[in-house]
């Protein structure tokens, strides 16, 4: 490729998806920067990525979503890759769940994430070829009590992942990072304790999570369908 690859990182105003598309910038990719409500952290990052391009759109409205990717395709042609990076995460007592609570998690964890692919992919196929990476969560791979709800939306994006993965072939590859705990400063008593589970006795960095996510960017097509756990080993315990 004779361009610097175009890629979309939804979430990405904040947290693990502002370093993603900080550190995708810095590697020469044409970053799409997404925020739903956090416009003034969205133009930061854009600075930091020398200027890329920001749009909003509420990812629980498919019509917000299509036309998220229509802008992104007329600003900066089609995209060669997709990170759905956009979730929630709430912490609840699985009795108390009500129908609310559930949608407010899977409108966006799960049902976003399959029409970001979507979308992503058709622009995809008209190049022939493409790379899809969903965030999902060391809670879609080990149950927490208390996120129910978080849990099984994740482990949707791990299954959802393999199934697009086979769906896509050959052209495009989907592929997965699960991250562990990522520390921003709101350590509490509860992630401390993870923390001290954890085989590498610390928290993770969000530099490791864009790690990983460009080596799926990157990395051979023969590579598609895999989840990768960046969580120093928890997952393992």
């Amino acid at each position: 490729m004779n361009r610097r690859p175009r890629v979309l990182v939804t979430g990405s105003a904040k947290r693990i998806g502002r370093m993603i598309a900080i550190e995708l910038s810095r590697r020469s990719f044409d970053v799409a920067i997404h925020y739903n409500q956090s416009k003034q952290e969205a133009e930061q990052v854009a600075a930091e990525c020398g200027g890329a391009p920001i749009f909003q759109a509420d990812l629980t409205k498919v019509e917000q979503i299509r036309q998220l990717f229509t802008d992104v395709r007329q600003q900066l042609g089609p995209l060669d890759c997709l990170v759905n990076n956009a979730a929630r995460f709430t912490r609840l007592d699985p009795l108390e769940i009500t129908e609310g609570d559930w949608d407010f998690i899977h409108d966006v964890n799960l049902k976003a994430t399959f029409f970001c692919c979507q979308e992503g992919a058709r622009q995809m196929r008209e190049l022939g070829a493409g790379r899809i990476v969903n965030i999902s969560s060391l809670g879609g791979i080990r149950p927490w009590a208390e996120h129910a709800h978080y849990c099984a939306s994740k482990a949707g994006v791990i299954m959802l992942t393999k199934a697009l993965a086979k769906a896509l072939a050959p052209g495009i590859t989907v592929n997965s990072v699960a991250p562990g705990v990522i520390a921003f400063g709101d350590v509490d008593a509860r992630t401390k304790a993870m923390i001290e589970a954890t085989p590498m006795r610390r928290a993770g960095r969000p530099e490791e999570i864009a790690d990983a996510v460009y080596f799926f960017l990157t990395a051979p097509d023969f590579i598609t369908g895999q989840v990768l756990a960046v969580d120093g080993g928890l997952s393992d315990r």
